[in-house]
C-alpha cells in the first residue's frame, strides 16, 4: 500500500468514526463503530464528512449493511426511542 493510500484510509476511518460517534440520531457506541465503520465506508463514503448525509445514507441503505451492523443499529434505535419516551 502506498503512503498516500494509507493516509487516505486512516483519514477516512477516523472521519467515519467521528461521524458515527457524534451523530445525534445515530449516536453509535464503540461496538457500533466497530461493526459499522466498514459498511459506512463501503456504502456512504461519498457523503463523508457531512454528518447528516452519512447518517441519512446509513439509514437509507440499512438493508445493505452487514448483519452485525444492522443488529447494532436496531438496538441503538430502540434505546433512543425508549429515551425519547421517558423524556416525555
Amino acid at each position: 500500500m502506498t503512503r498516500y493510500t494509507t493516509i487516505v484510509s486512516l483519514f477516512a476511518f477516523a472521519t467515519t468514526a467521528i461521524v458515527l460517534q457524534t451523530s445525534p440520531g445515530l449516536a453509535f457506541s464503540s461496538e457500533a463503530q466497530q461493526m459499522c465503520t466498514g459498511d459506512a465506508m463501503r456504502l456512504c463514503s461519498s457523503e463523508i464528512p457531512d454528518i447528516s448525509r452519512v447518517r441519512a445514507c446509513m439509514v437509507q441503505k440499512k438493508a445493505q449493511v452487514s448483519p452485525g451492523c444492522r443488529a447494532v443499529m436496531d438496538r441503538e434505535h430502540a434505546a433512543a426511542r425508549k429515551r425519547e419516551a421517558a423524556a416525555q
